[in-house]
């Protein structure tokens, strides 16, 4: 029912990139190019500078990207209520994710939210929490689930789901057999640590502040960009790592990995949805409502 021109000149738009954009959209690279004269056409303007072959949006495309996101907003909505009035519910969710909420949390949820929601189609974004609240600030997705403690007045922040970051280790690690630790030590310990701009890092920094431990006097191992990443190399490694307890259950019960307590240090947080301010929309709504009530045990 939406018009395809403005999905092509959106994909086009964000990509900068009419081969791939042809690639995203099943269509040759002949018809993205007549469906982007179409509306040039029609409007009378330029949409993009060409120069060899790299394309930018020129004055006019921004106006009409900024418009044209605006009305995908409004078309999904508007597909959602339609089809409430049937009792069904259909359309496009775009959600994005930071890793560790991505890998732990989210797959049992979508799973249930599939069946019992068939005709919604889900993408979902993995990355890190700076990069998943700039996806939702350039329109990319329409909800994103982030760990942190960062809070930009632009976006809203909705509580899920509370976590606990624990100190882990191998349990043929030495120093595992000391079970308590004070946090002086931790200056002593080679740690795994994650990526900059990532939410785990960023509130295990805020959590040490009171103990005067900045993240710079510790022993970074190395940097690695992932959890599973993690817990892989601490199986093989006699250093440790801060985790969340969401993702690393299964190697606690299997005994494979142990809890190291830090004296005085408790690090607790919560997985946030995240929405830009203004007028909620439909089916970031209903996919909210529906994972606050997911069994999580």
């Amino acid at each position: 029912m939406f018009d395809f021109r403005l999905q092509v000149f959106h994909a086009v738009a964000r990509r900068l990139h009419f081969t791939k954009a042809a690639e995203e959209l099943f269509i040759t690279q002949p018809a993205v190019t007549k469906h982007i004269h179409e509306i040039e056409n029609n409007f009378k303007v330029k949409l993009f500078d060409r120069n060899g072959t790299k394309i930018k949006l020129t004055a006019a495309g921004n106006t009409l990207l900024k418009y044209t996101e605006e009305l995908f907003t409004v078309h999904r909505n508007m597909e959602f209520e339609m089809n409430s009035f049937t009792q069904t519910h259909s359309g496009k969710l775009r959600i994005g994710a930071s890793t560790t909420v991505a890998q732990y949390v989210l797959p049992s949820v979508l799973a249930e939210f599939h069946k019992k929601f068939k005709d919604i189609k889900i993408t979902l974004t993995i990355n890190n929490t700076e990069q998943i609240e700039q996806a939702l600030q350039n329109k990319e997705i329409d909800l994103g689930i982030i760990e942190g403690q960062s809070k930009k007045s632009i976006i809203k922040y909705t509580e899920f789901l509370k976590d606990e970051i624990v100190l882990v280790s191998n349990t043929n690690n030495p120093m595992a057999k000391k079970s308590t630790i004070l946090p002086q030590e931790l200056k002593k310990i080679p740690l795994l640590l994650r990526e900059p701009g990532s939410g785990t890092l960023e509130v295990i920094a805020h959590s040490l502040k009171p103990f005067g431990i900045k993240i710079a006097q510790l022993q970074n191992e190395m940097q690695l960009g992932s959890t599973e990443s993690m817990k892989l190399y601490l199986l093989h490694s006699n250093c440790m790592a801060f985790l969340s307890i969401h993702a690393i259950l299964k190697e606690l019960r299997q005994k494979e990995c142990c809890i190291i307590e830090v004296k005085g240090l408790n690090i607790e947080r919560y997985f946030y949805f995240i929405q830009l301010q203004g007028q909620p929309d439909a089916l970031p709504e209903l996919f909210m409502k529906f994972a606050r009530h997911h069994n999580f045990k």
